[in-house]
């Protein structure tokens, strides 16, 4: 796939790292044991179109048994976000709102109160 608009890897990922930085700290202290990872595409058995990807187990799911667990990963999807998107603005709102969106999983939190919130 080919991107609508083009951009570099380290400038998308500095897009990732500007969301993060943006995720206000008493939520951002709140998030541990997590991965931030950017991949060109999704994978093979997911659409195409997917912006982002939440790999773990929620914090409202986990119980005495996920002490020591690996690393909870929320992926970021380069590629589909550039393809969706018509400049670099709408890139910088896309990329906040995915990570938001991919953060509010970690925290439990369906589609449906995902979309309410704003995230995507």
């Amino acid at each position: 796939m080919v991107p609508m608009v083009r951009m570099s890897r380290e400038r998308f990922e500095q897009l990732v790292d500007d969301a993060l930085d943006g995720v206000p700290d008493d939520i951002a202290a709140l998030i541990d044991n997590v991965v931030v990872l950017i991949e060109d595409e999704p994978p093979e058995d997911e659409p195409p179109d997917l912006l982002g990807l939440y790999d773990g187990v929620a914090l409202t799911e986990r119980d005495s048994w996920w002490s020591g667990s690996l690393p909870d990963r929320l992926f970021i999807f380069r590629n589909p976000i550039l393809d969706m998107c018509d400049d670099e603005d709408e890139v910088v709102r896309e990329v906040r709102i995915t990570v938001l969106h991919e953060i509010g999983h970690y925290f439990g939190l369906d589609e449906d109160r995902i979309h309410e919130l704003g995230w995507g």
